[in-house]
């Protein structure tokens, strides 16, 4: 029996077959090669660090690179303003709606203010009933329009030669 076993063949032939297995996956390979990003293009892609540093710096270099932002939005945020003055200097508005509609609320609220002043004007009294109730009183001393005009003009041209440097 254990002289049938000594003869017996042994098959040793691989399972799957080497050569043209690994001509496949050399093509493979190669097509591969050929495709892939150039070392810049990855750099854009911020998949390999654009640094000079040696690479087992180039971790720690990204890493202090991270803090320092991280330093610099944390400073920034506590230099900011609070909501509350902002709102009173005019740069955000003081409204509770969204902000996709701030726009139409402030033209709203724009021409609901010049209605408010249109209906005031409509309603206004007459100079002469200010002048009868004694709210107004008549000046002796007011001037025509054309005396008003020139004057105005002096005014102004006093006002650019003081801008200017002049008198």
């Amino acid at each position: 029996m254990a002289e049938t076993d000594r003869n017996a063949v042994i098959d040793e032939t691989p399972i799957s077959p080497v050569r043209p297995a690994s001509h496949v996956r050399q093509n493979s390979l190669e097509k591969h090669l050929q495709h892939r990003p150039d070392p810049q293009e990855l750099k854009d892609r911020h998949i390999l660090l654009d640094t000079t540093a040696a690479p087992a710096l180039q971790s720690a270099a990204h890493d202090l690179e991270r803090q320092r932002a991280t330093d610099s939005l944390k400073k920034g945020l506590e230099k900011r303003p609070q909501r509350e003055d902002l709102v009173e200097r005019n740069i955000l508005p003081d409204s509770t709606a969204a902000p996709a509609i701030v726009g139409q609320q402030r033209e709203l609220e724009k021409h609901m203010r010049a209605d408010s002043l249109n209906e005031k004007i409509l309603h206004r009294p007459k100079p002469e009933q200010l002048l009868k109730e004694g709210i107004l009183t008549e000046d002796p001393t007011a001037i025509d329009s054309a005396a008003a005009d020139k004057l105005y003009e002096e005014n102004i041209e006093d006002e650019y030669a003081k801008r200017e440097g002049g008198a």
